[in-house]
């Protein structure tokens, strides 16, 4: 039996590569996923209610945490050319898969990095897009929306989905003691998408 998670720094197991086909605004796309990578062969229901709830124009500097295959910061940089979006993840396999679908979507302005949360990240961004690890744990995560806050720049955005039975409601309780403005700005399906920034 396979104990791996999507969260392990070199997945073990057998790639087993698998089109993942969605729309999105106007974008019919068709992305590369793969075993060992959250979400093999379709787009999960928080990542897509998720992009639904982001806004129209996304500018600057643009961080898709712990980014899988990569069809957030895919969907930004398509929607956003201007923007400058860095894909991150634990998964060296999903840093790799971004790479290659980045490439297939003729994205230029885009940076790939291997990092366990922001531990190889030290740039700041306007705004931070993530479907969190919840079965990494409470602490792993709470510890991701810390040092997302800390590498906001000013006047940015996180952006994350939660369930509500996976513990979204103490989730903003938490980020509420990081951030001054935290919002619910979507709910479906039992998903919870949350905006945390900063009040002018």
């Amino acid at each position: 039996m396979n104990n791996e998670h999507y969260y392990t720094e070199t997945p073990t197991s057998e790639s087993r590569p698998a089109a993942a086909a969605f729309h999105y605004r106007g974008h019919d796309l068709t992305l590369t996923s793969d075993a060992g990578v959250f979400s093999r062969g379709e787009l999960d229901a928080g990542t897509r209610i998720l992009l639904a709830a982001l806004p129209q124009e996304i500018s600057g500097a643009v961080l898709d945490l712990g980014c899988g295959w990569g069809p957030i910061g895919i969907c930004i940089a398509l929607e956003n050319p201007e923007a400058s979006v860095t894909f991150a993840d634990i998964n060296s396999r999903a840093v790799d898969l971004c790479k290659r679908n980045a490439e297939a979507c003729h994205i230029q302005r885009a940076a790939f990095v291997q990092s366990d949360g922001f531990e190889a990240i030290s740039d700041a961004f306007d705004c931070i897009v993530t479907n969190p690890p919840i079965r990494a744990g409470k602490q792993k995560i709470y510890q991701m929306f810390a040092d997302a806050k800390a590498h906001l720049n000013p006047g940015g955005a996180l952006y994350l989905v939660i369930r509500k039975q996976q513990g979204a409601p103490s989730a903003i309780k938490y980020l509420s003691t990081l951030f001054s403005a935290v919002e619910v700005i979507d709910k479906s399906s039992g998903y919870w998408v949350i905006r945390c920034n900063e009040e002018a």
